[in-house]
Formats: structure tokens, sequence, C-alpha cells
């Protein structure tokens, strides 16, 4: 039996193993280690697709596995960033009566992930883009934004607010019809990646915030890509 047709498979589940990490310490309230390992599983994740295609061992279970392992990553433990969050929030009295259930909607970001993922898997459309914002995009946004400006949400009056606000409105990009650009690179010609180019150039300037980074890296993603989709790019 061929070991290199398992090597995918392998590293998908570190990636799910990177996930569940992720939810613990999400749920234990060290966001910034679940940030650390999201991102590990994000890298786990790019290089299991790179090496089913470089081996050429592409099989169904293999796509089933990596849809679980990215809901669970990308899903979940960004979700259970948000709920631990919210959790720790002081809600205004005119709340009292939903605040215990308010939380609970943080749940909704693993749930519009698992859709776009199932999304993913069977439209055809995606084969060299995306239709909707990409799970671990996503999850780097709730994340970074937890781990880096969660003190910041907590002291603010209308935190809550916020995070509902932001809930429904990620969840809907990740289902959404708006065309997003990939960042794949099959050339290295500025011609044929200058969209790339161009979000990479800006996203670097955003490095120096540190953990709060990737909050306007992905807007800036979702800006470009709608602009670039507008004008048929």
């Amino acid at each position: 039996m061929s070991i290199k047709k398992h090597i995918p498979n392998t590293i998908t589940c570190c990636n799910l193993f990177s996930g569940c990490i992720a939810c613990s310490m999400a749920f234990e309230g060290s966001f910034v280690w679940a940030l650390v390992f999201i991102v590990l599983g994000a890298v786990f994740d790019f290089f299991d697709g790179m090496s089913a295609r470089l081996l050429k061992v592409s099989s169904p279970m293999g796509v089933e596995m990596d849809s679980l392992a990215d809901d669970v990553t990308f899903g979940f433990a960004p979700a259970a960033m948000v709920f631990t969050l919210f959790k720790q929030l002081t809600l205004p009295s005119f709340l009292a009566p939903v605040a215990a259930i308010l939380p609970y909607t943080a749940f909704l970001i693993a749930v519009f992930s698992a859709v776009r993922l199932a999304k993913f898997n069977i439209d055809t459309r995606q084969t060299t883009s995306f239709i909707g914002l990409p799970t671990p995009a996503n999850a780097l946004f709730w994340a970074s934004l937890v781990a880096g400006a969660g003190d910041w949400i907590i002291g603010l009056g209308a935190g809550w607010f916020l995070l509902i606000g932001l809930i429904l409105l990620m969840s809907y990009l990740l289902v959404s019809e708006i065309k997003m650009f990939s960042l794949k690179f099959k050339r290295i010609t500025w011609r044929a990646n200058r969209r790339r180019y161009i979000f990479l150039i800006g996203a670097v300037l955003f490095l120096p915030l540190g953990l709060v980074a990737a909050v306007p890296i992905i807007i800036w993603y979702v800006i470009l890509s709608i602009y670039l989709s507008y004008k048929g790019n």
C-alpha cells in the first residue's frame, strides 16, 4: 500500500487537530493561542490541497475530510472565540430578557461556514476563484478581532451591537454571490497576478498593527474583490 496517498489526509487531520485545540483555547479565554492554532490550521489547509495535487492522490474521502476539518478550524473555533468574548460583555438593562441567549448568536459563524463549504464542494464556478468569502479569511478576521481588540470591545458600551452586526454581515458574505479572487499563483508575472500583487502590497502595510492586522487585511480583500467584480476583472 502506497504511503503517499495518505499524506494529504494526514495533513488534513493536522488541520482538524489544530482546530480542536483552538476551540479549547477559545473556551478558556486564551484568545491569542486560539488565533495561533487557527493560523496553524490554515497552514495545514494550504498544504493538504497542494500535496494532493502534487502527488495526484485526490479522493472523495479527502474532500469530505477537508470540509469537516475546515468547519471546525474556520467555523466553530472562531465562533467559540466570539461566544466566550460575548459572555464577558456587560449588556444594557433592556437586553436582560435575552442576555443569556445573545452569546449563542456567535455560532451562526459555524453554521454559515458549513453552508459555505458545502456550496464550494458542489459549485463548479469556483475552480479558479471564489463565490462568497472563503472560510479561512472569515476565521482570520474573527480570530484577529477577538485576540487583538477583545479588550476594546469589552470596554465599548455598544460592543454587543458591534458583534451582532459583524456576525450578520460576515455570515452574509460567506454565502453571498460576490466573486472573490483566489490567492493561488500559477505564474509569477505581474500581468497574470496583478490583483494578487495589489492585495499583497496593501496587506503588508497593515502588518505593523500586530494581532489585529488580519481585520483590515480581510476588509481590504473584500473591498478589492467587490471592486474587481464590479469592474468585470
